[in-house]
């Protein structure tokens, strides 16, 4: 264990990745000053707004995260951005050392004509909007469309295909946007379809998300058996032979499945890959190519298919951007860096440093990691830290939030709470901010 001293740490951004690098500073640096700076009012990033509201066991994890926030020498320094309240070069002069955690809050492209008509939505944009997210929760998309069409199987295109076809009932103990809920139960959606270039096997999507989707109240989610192979290659690994096969049957079960059930179905396709959004202003549908996997790569057939929809969400993974005095690495969506390190007293952690891979449990070790890096190189006169920041934010009339504003806010939302949901999120910046006053 290494003693902090009077050495002080910037960890910018409180989801995940900075979250644990704090924890990883008071076990492995004792007596080091932490500021956690993050541009929204309120901390820890995904867990708050991008976790599926229906998995509530999941954003558990703030628990942890707060006894982190809530240790003597960390400060959470909310409602102050990189960039427009202060520069990385003013934080190089401030802190020891600067750890940049905050994420990969922008979504993929992918690369099509069409892409930018209405009605073309990303994920990180879809799932902030039903999840009280203030930079999104104007992003109105109309659902009241016949089909919506979901490009990826991950996770996240389960969550959102499975968010779209829930009910109210189903919703009551969540706490998704009220204003979302609504609309979906509103909307005359009937058909949700999620493509996957590649087959079954490839697909990212976790057994235990894809069952969710059998075992909805108004929605049945159906499955082509002809996509399904006979059995999962035996050229992997036990573990992923065994995690591969339990998804195979899971999918063979859902094909048993009959479409038009239900109010809502889902089609769960693969071995396609979009290569236009059509329609004028709006988007009307989208054209498909057929793939095949060949040595592991996906080609186009050059057979194409039409799905009229009113309604896309890409879930094709997210990135970074550059920001002044750091190198980036376009193609990945990630700040250049070595295990971690960017340049002198500068690092990154968490999707920023490695893309947006992974659990939320994923970022323990690789902050972990960075943070024994970090503290490996503190060297020279220790800088101001702290005091110096709030200085600095004072002479430019910056308000911001603290941890006790955040409890505050937490307290709130959760007496606001109607039924059986935990909390009624705060979705603009203002409403906190005036909500704190008057308390």
């Amino acid at each position: 264990m290494k003693q902090g001293g009077n050495r002080s740490v910037a960890i910018v951004g409180s989801g995940p990745g900075g979250m644990y690098a704090a924890q990883a500073l008071l076990e492995k640096a004792p007596g080091t000053r932490i500021d956690i700076i993050d541009k929204l009012p309120t901390p820890f990033g995904l867990i708050r707004g991008g976790v599926a509201p229906d998995h509530q066991s999941t954003k558990r994890v703030d628990k942890k995260y707060s006894e982190t926030a809530s240790s003597e020498g960390i400060r959470f320094v909310g409602n102050v951005e990189l960039g427009r309240d202060v520069s990385l070069a003013e934080l190089e002069d401030i802190y020891d050392a600067v750890v940049l955690a905050y994420g990969a809050p922008y979504d993929n492209s992918l690369g099509i004509p069409g892409e930018d008509k209405a009605g073309v939505f990303g994920s990180n944009a879809f799932v902030g909007w039903y999840n009280c997210h203030p930079e999104f929760r104007d992003l109105n998309p109309d659902l009241d469309v016949d089909a919506a069409a979901v490009i990826g199987v991950g996770n996240v295109a389960v969550d959102v295909a499975r968010v779209l076809s829930r009910t109210p009932a189903e919703m009551d103990k969540t706490d998704i946007a009220g204003y979302a809920i609504e609309r979906i139960d509103a909307a005359r959606l009937k058909d949700i379809y999620m493509f996957g270039r590649r087959g079954p096997v490839e697909a990212s999507f976790t057994n235990t998300e894809l069952k969710e989707l059998g075992e909805l109240e108004a929605a049945t989610c159906v499955v082509d058996p002809a996509q399904l192979p006979d059995a999962v290659p035996d050229t992997l690994d036990d573990r992923e032979q065994k995690v591969k096969t339990r998804i195979l049957e899971t999918l063979r079960g859902l094909s048993q499945a009959k479409p038009g059930v239900k109010r809502r179905t889902i089609h769960l396709g693969f071995y396609a890959m979009p290569v236009e959004i059509l329609g004028g202003d709006r988007v009307e549908g989208i054209r498909m190519e057929r793939t095949r996997v060949e040595n592991g790569r996906c080609v186009g057939t050059g057979e194409t298919f039409d799905v009229p929809c009113g309604l896309v969400v890409t879930c094709i993974g997210s990135r970074a951007r550059a920001i002044d005095g750091i190198p980036f690495d376009e193609r990945r969506g990630i700040v250049v860096n070595d295990e971690g390190r960017v340049k002198p007293r500068v690092y990154a952690a968490g999707w920023l440093k490695r893309g947006a891979v992974g659990t939320i449990g994923t970022n323990r070790l690789d902050s972990y990691g960075v943070v024994d890096l970090l503290i490996g190189e503190f060297a020279g006169v220790p800088r101001p830290g702290p005091d110096a920041l709030d200085a600095l934010l004072d002479a430019r009339s910056v308000r911001r939030t603290s941890f006790e504003d955040w409890l505050e806010i937490n307290r709130l939302e959760v007496e606001a709470a109607c039924g059986g949901a935990p909390r009624r999120k705060f979705t603009a910046i203002a409403e906190m901010l005036k909500a704190l006053d008057r308390v």
